[in-house]
């Protein structure tokens, strides 16, 4: 998937690689051509921290002589950003010491060290004045947190961001912001919020430094389709006319979006086993596989049962191209995990749809909820009359 303009950060695009030689699928041919860009991108950006530890993980081999190479080209430049520093402190006013130290930041998030990175960062931020200049250092420590897969800094910075936002900031930065949480929700399994943070962001996309805007509109698609009822499907992804530019390009997407919308659930089927390789394949996505095809499939499933009070089972796996056996395992577990309302009569091969009742479901909450009042009422009754 390529972009349309904007550079992705090269730090990001080599974590996707780290992934991808760690990848089971990944074929061994492709992990000699991986292996050897890894080990150019991080000689290229003197990644001693990094070096190390894919050495250690078995995925470089080490050289004891590139090492070295490295450790003393990142001591030079040190030195040289420190002498820069002291002479933006003696000499020069306080926007210049502020440049000279986000230049040692800048260093040592190029160099991959986390640690040190942070560090500077924060003395960066005390030199700082300006809320956007401040909310730019958000989104370096937020590049580092995806990059390392650091969920946690990923959350501090993004409630940082947003404290930064009620003291001003623009709206081009809020804007990138949106994307910057959407995926932490998408890695962090919470799709129904990452799709709306990206629905909000599609016509004002900038955010070219997390990905391009291809894989972006993937992600948008994936997430909206477990999130969004019907209706909204329509109005936001299936008639979105910068989804609709961008869909054509991404392989099987615009058919896996399209069949499902428009029930035609054997097209569903194949394009859906098309996309599987790129969703196993996607660094923020991979750990949720198995649970994304299984909420893609609840999806698809209740959409179709929708429609029906009873269906045979045979009808069924013949809309969805596949076997009588396969449609009934797969309503089985469905069923038993409460995911789908509906029961199976094997005898006469049919299914029964048994819908929950929205206002009985309602009458129930209340009563519930009027007891637990009452009990309260009846237990504050007592201390008052104490």
């Amino acid at each position: 998937m390529e972009g349309q303009e904007g550079t992705q950060q090269p730090h990001l695009v080599l974590a996707h690689k780290r992934f991808l030689l760690t990848h089971p699928d990944v074929q061994d041919i492709e992990k000699v051509r991986l292996k050897e860009e890894v080990f150019a991108a991080v000689k290229a950006d003197d990644m001693v921290p990094l070096y190390e530890t894919l050495v250690g993980e078995g995925l470089l081999e080490k050289d004891l002589s590139v090492l070295e190479s490295m450790r003393a080209k990142n001591e030079e430049e040190l030195k040289r950003l420190e002498e820069k520093i002291a002479d933006a402190e003696e000499n020069l006013g306080e926007s210049e010491v502020r440049e000279a130290h986000l230049a040692k930041s800048l260093f040592y998030i190029r160099t991959g060290d986390k640690d040190k990175a942070l560090e500077q960062l924060k003395v960066t931020e005390s030199k700082t004045v300006a809320v956007g200049q401040k909310m730019d250092l958000v989104f370096y420590t937020l590049q580092l947190g995806f990059f390392y897969m650091d969920f946690d800094l990923i959350s501090k910075s993004i409630d940082k961001a947003k404290n930064l936002f009620e003291e001003g900031g623009d709206w081009e930065r809020k804007n990138r912001l949106k994307v910057y949480e959407g995926l932490y929700f998408m890695s962090t399994r919470n799709f129904k919020k990452a799709a709306k943070l990206f629905l909000d962001s599609i016509s004002t996309f900038t955010t070219y430094e997390l990905f391009p805007y291809d894989t972006f509109i993937f992600y948008t698609v994936l997430t909206s389709i477990i999130s969004l009822d019907r209706v909204s499907l329509k109005q936001k992804v299936v008639d979105a006319p910068e989804i609709l530019t961008v869909i054509g390009k991404i392989p099987y997407l615009s058919e896996f979006l399209n069949s499902l919308y428009d029930c035609q659930y054997k097209s569903f089927f194949s394009a859906f086993a098309g996309l599987t390789e790129q969703i196993k394949l996607d660094r923020y996505l991979h750990p949720h596989f198995r649970y994304y095809m299984r909420e893609v499939r609840t999806v698809v499933y209740s959409q179709f049962l929708e429609s029906y009070k009873s269906v045979t089972i045979e009808a069924m796996a013949k809309a969805f191209g596949v076997t009588v056996d396969f449609i009934d395992l797969e309503l089985s577990r469905f069923i038993a995990a409460g995911k789908l309302h509906c029961k199976i009569d094997k005898v006469a091969g049919v299914l029964e749809t048994n819908r929950p009742d929205a206002k009985n479901a309602l009458y129930q909450a209340t009563i519930k909820q009027g007891d637990f009042l009452l009990n309260r009422i009846q237990k504050l009754s007592r201390v008052i009359d104490l």
